[in-house]
């Protein structure tokens, strides 16, 4: 479920499927309504603490998620993520793709540096 962090930042706690795909299909939705109203988007965490596994439809809806942050030139951390996932992410090459963070608490602050910046 999205909680939001601060005006800026959205926080993403993941679980498993079939929650997985809902939480990433209502973020994307969210950031297009956002687009689509001229609305800079917030800054989104994607925590997968409680994500054991990834498939193809959750990589393309990560991949849509970055695409619609990149274009409105809002920013994307990943964090928690677990040994099985990174190895999936890893072998697609998607550990090059995302910019990921060891836990929420260094992804926020990684942002609101940036942010600063």
């Amino acid at each position: 479920m999205a909680t939001e962090w601060s005006d800026d930042i959205v926080i993403a706690d993941l679980a498993d499927e079939p929650a997985l795909s809902d939480e990433l299909g209502a973020i994307s939705e969210r950031l297009a309504k956002l687009l689509a109203e001229g609305e800079a988007p917030p800054s989104v965490v994607l925590n997968f603490g409680q994500v054991s596994y990834i498939n193809s439809s959750n990589i393309a809806q990560m991949l849509r998620v970055r695409k619609q942050l990149a274009e409105a030139r809002g920013k994307l951390r990943i964090c928690s993520v677990s040994d099985e996932v990174w190895s999936v992410l890893m072998i697609t090459g998607l550990d090059k793709v995302f910019d990921f963070a060891p836990d929420p608490m260094t992804a926020l602050a990684s942002l609101q540096i940036e942010g600063e910046g």
